[in-house]
């Protein structure tokens, strides 16, 4: 591993037992990873150290101009008290994705994940074991010059944090219900819809806010041109299956590139389901269950894994999708991906990243 300092928190904190809820991204752990970008001397000064408040001048350029990206994915406990993580290597690639799309100086991919896992290493007691509960990692980069101006900035902080989390919606596996947005667009082929930049979902909180007001839990967007083609909903990638073929939008450049969603096409696939990626319409969809070849709808994501779709609002239009419940697909996808996650079942695609072992093979 490459140089990486560690100072260890002696003020710790009450560590949250199984009984208590934990909601989500509300708790964090003693300690943090944190990395400094300058000019002309790249990514140094890698620490693992007590998490902390961190001060900024105003001027800093996070604050103007948004430079900013982030990742989240889960590590879990097996029944060998291991830690496993789920494809890390696929998010600090998508990191830096993100990163060449906003002019942020990439990090090493590598040596982020042997830095996550030392830290998840030190944290591991933190990692709750029951059943639905994970421990959250949030990796992000921000741009901390201290100028004004439009340009990228010659300074960034590379952190990581972990939170111990519940389910990602209060109702758990319970069907959520989307609100189809037909005026407001997340973003337009050629910006920066397919990356995980923090203007992204700033820009989408005033709908979310609607969508609640609606009586819906989330926000299912609509592509920019023309306000028709399915694209993603507020945290989660889109799935639904009509006629016994599963369909998601196509990444066209507007849609993040979900890795829950690659792992749900992959696996699909690899189990014998017919698996379309293409553009479809809301009006397809509607035509769907109005004919009731629509039988599911569900959501991809890290947070939820995946999130089954009771109903849709369009137009002050409600469709129930199927009977309202969790379809099979869904519930295959969540059984087997779950199970993979927390070490449960064989793991036939090798997306199991096993730190525990990791570490006593680098011994």
């Amino acid at each position: 591993m490459q140089n990486l300092k560690i100072i260890l928190n002696t003020n710790l904190k009450k560590k949250p037992d199984a009984t208590t809820k934990l909601g989500f991204g509300k708790k964090f752990t003693d300690h943090m990873f944190t990395m400094i970008y300058k000019e002309g001397k790249g990514w140094h000064n890698a620490q693992i150290q007590p998490y902390s408040h961190i001060a900024f001048d105003p001027a800093t350029t996070i604050f103007h101009y948004a430079q900013g990206i982030f990742e989240g994915l889960k590590a879990y406990k097996n029944e060998k008290d291991e830690i496993l993580l789920f494809r890390p290597e696929e998010n600090f690639k998508r990191l830096n994705a993100s990163a060449r799309r906003m002019c942020i100086p990439e990090i090493d991919e590598k040596f982020a994940l042997q830095a996550l896992s030392k830290l998840l290493e030190i944290e591991k007691d933190w990692i709750p074991t029951a059943e639905g509960t994970s421990l959250y990692i949030r990796p992000s980069i921000i741009a901390t010059n201290v100028a004004l101006g439009v340009h990228p900035s010659i300074e960034y902080l590379f952190f990581i944090i972990l939170s111990p989390v519940g389910s990602y919606y209060k109702k758990g596996l319970a069907p959520i219900k989307l609100l189809v947005e037909d005026f407001y667009v997340r973003a337009a082929v050629g910006g920066t819809g397919a990356v995980k930049c923090i203007g992204n979902y700033g820009a989408s909180l005033k709908v979310a806010e609607n969508a609640i007001q609606h009586g819906c839990d989330q926000v299912l967007w609509l592509d920019a041109n023309e306000h028709k083609y399915l694209e993603e909903v507020g945290s989660m990638n889109i799935f639904v299956v009509i006629d016994d073929t599963v369909i998601t939008p196509a990444l066209t450049g507007s849609i993040l590139p979900g890795i829950t969603r690659k792992s749900c096409i992959e696996l699909l696939r690899a189990s014998g389901y017919r698996v379309e990626e293409r553009d479809i319409s809301i009006e397809e969809v509607i035509d769907a269950q109005e004919t009731g070849s629509l039988t599911e709808m569900f959501g991809s994501g890290t947070a939820a894994v995946v999130s089954p779709v009771g109903s849709f609002q369009y137009k002050y239009k409600e469709y129930t999708i199927g009977n309202g419940c969790m379809g099979q697909v869904a519930q295959f996808l969540y059984s087997v991906l779950t199970g993979m996650q927390y070490g449960k079942i064989e793991d036939k695609f090798n997306w199991s990243y096993n730190v525990t072992k990791k570490a006593k093979q680098e011994i």
